[in-house]
């Protein structure tokens, strides 16, 4: 009897972990290996479902727009960030984008990450950087959101440069990159001590690990023991829902009603955030984790509710 190469993934997942794996409430067998597939793809750094050549199709720029690429704003050639400017642009609003990837991987230029972005924003008169940062096994966590900071801190002293507006700043990061730009948010010294003034709000996409410390005392992915380790300081310090002890900045925070721990991660955040007097919304959508990055910027109740978000922020 042939088999086919999906099905042999599939079996090749479940004998690798998946029966391990954390599992939803009425997820079946054929659930769990998607899920664990897609947290392997997420941990790999690819992020959605497009082969490389796919992944990587170079943005397409509305007319006038310009693009300024590998920007350095650090020493390491890692700490380099796309800029992705509307025709004349002048005092406008700024999205500071922060791609995802386990930690270990990912890249600034995905298209993923920033096409479907550009696409929308650029036209409504938008700024969007792109960053790359280093990485795990370089640097841990809290050396990565050191790096979103500092990438923060260049953004906001070039924004008029570029015909930005630096008091006009919204971040944004999707699975790892949104844990780096929830945790800067939850506590900004981060921020601070890398030279960077406050900005107006932040997007996480689809974290699941505002609780590190919870995370790792439960069954949980290896992703997370590449990232975190053994060590309990670090678990807590790289926590957003530990290191929040004052109302944050305004925040939306996406996540997928088809994981098992995004939405209850992010729930649990809310709530302290609100009760110190936050503003900290919440949206579940049912969507996958890749999509979610992907399906920002096109139409849909999606990007609606990013904009609404923006708009609260009385931008564009």
């Amino acid at each position: 009897m042939m088999v086919s190469p999906i099905a042999k993934l599939m079996v090749a997942v479940a004998l690798t972990g998946v029966l391990a794996a954390p599992a939803c409430s009425g997820q079946t067998m054929r659930d769990r290996i998607k899920q664990r597939m897609a947290e392997r793809r997420a941990a790999a750094g690819t992020e959605g479902r497009l082969p490389r050549a796919g992944r990587m199709q170079p943005v397409v720029l509305p007319n006038g727009a310009q693009l300024e690429r590998d920007v350095a704003y650090g020493p390491d050639p890692e700490q380099r960030m796309d800029v992705y400017r509307p025709a004349n642009a002048r005092n406008a609003p700024v999205i500071l984008m922060v791609h995802g990837g386990g930690w270990s991987r990912g890249d600034k230029e995905a298209a993923n990450v920033v096409n479907n972005k550009v696409a929308h924003w650029l036209p409504k008169g938008y700024i969007v950087v792109s960053v790359g940062y280093r990485m795990v096994p370089r640097v841990t966590p809290l050396g990565e959101v050191d790096d979103v900071a500092r990438a923060l801190a260049f953004a906001q002293g070039k924004g008029q440069a570029w015909g930005g507006d630096p008091n006009r700043v919204v971040v944004m990061g999707h699975s790892a990159g949104a844990h780096l730009v929830a945790l800067m948010s939850a506590d900004p010294s981060i921020a601070t001590r890398a030279g960077a003034g406050p900005w107006l709000g932040t997007v996480a996409l689809d974290s699941a690990a505002y609780n590190v410390a919870e995370i790792m005392e439960q069954r949980h992915y290896p992703l997370y023991d590449k990232a975190f380790g053994s060590d309990r300081q670090l678990w807590r310090d790289a926590s957003p829902t530990l290191r929040l002890t004052r109302a944050p900045l305004p925040m939306l925070l996406v996540c997928s009603s088809r994981r098992d721990n995004s939405c209850a991660q992010a729930s649990a955040f809310a709530a302290k955030a609100t009760s110190l007097g936050g503003r900290v919304k919440v949206v579940p959508v049912d969507l996958g984790h890749a999509d979610i990055n992907a399906q920002v910027g096109t139409p849909g109740s999606l990007t609606t509710a990013v904009d609404a978000f923006l708009q609260t922020l009385n931008l564009p």
